[in-house]
């Protein structure tokens, strides 16, 4: 099984910028691993456009209708309609700007694999959280509000991204040891939940990533890939993530 990096770019990058990213990234990458990309949505089909067939593209939200008034919402049908692949769910800075909830998550994970994307649901502590010993649990019930009563959910359309709060771009990193005791509590989680294939969910570590941290933290049993911001932006570091230096 291939490893999974996928590039959220976050509110960065122009027209001429994604442009530059792709002349060099589709010239270098080699398949290796899997490349998934995350733009604005304004920028979605020039992605889609520029991108080669074994590159995936996506966005970093959906509404959880998938059409009607709601102005300014990303419709989970109209991302799939134009090709889309998947969609990031329950970012930290969604939940830290826009008060999202992993309880009301549970309605957009539902929407967006309803419709034939793949949700990629993030979870993760706060320094505060972690520094009183509650890591676990609050993952755990992250992952319990969110995926509850999901019949459609199988191990295709969900991954699952473990991204610690207090090391998104802080330049903090949980060591590889740290990372992957909660990598493993997280597939116990999985499997317990969805016995059939809780194994085969894709667990995704997205805590400053970079080229220098990326081979360790691959090497631990339960980290199949990670959830990249700045080291993202830059088509050189992607494709060093993407083991193509």
């Amino acid at each position: 099984m291939n490893k999974l990096m996928i590039a959220n770019w976050k509110m960065n990058k122009n027209s001429h910028e994604v442009a530059a990213f792709f002349s060099l990234f589709n010239e270098k990458y080699s398949g290796k691993r899997d490349a998934w990309i995350a733009s604005q949505s304004l920028h979605f089909p020039l992605v889609e456009e520029l991108k080669t067939s074994t590159i995936k593209a996506g966005l970093q939200n959906c509404s959880e209708h998938t059409e009607g008034a709601y102005t300014g919402e990303v419709s989970s049908r109209a991302l799939k309609d134009m090709n889309g692949h998947f969609v990031l769910l329950g970012h930290s800075e969604r939940r830290q700007y826009f008060q999202e909830t992993s309880k009301n998550l549970n309605s957009k994970i539902r929407t967006a694999i309803q419709e034939g994307l793949v949700a990629v649901y993030c979870v993760g502590e706060t320094l505060k959280e972690r520094e009183s010993g509650q890591t676990l649990t609050i993952i755990e019930d992250q992952i319990h509000q969110a995926l509850n009563d999901q019949s459609k959910i199988n191990s295709e359309n969900l991954v699952i991204a473990y991204e610690p709060v207090w090391a998104i771009g802080t330049g903090k990193t949980a060591t590889p040891l740290m990372a992957q005791e909660v990598h493993a509590h997280i597939r116990k989680v999985l499997k317990t939940k969805f016995p059939a294939f809780g194994e085969k969910i894709k667990i995704l570590y997205g805590g400053s990533i970079k080229p220098d941290n990326v081979e360790e933290l691959l090497a631990q049993k339960d980290i199949d890939g990670g959830l990249v911001g700045g080291a993202s932006l830059k088509a050189s570091d992607f494709l060093a993530l993407c083991g193509d230096k």
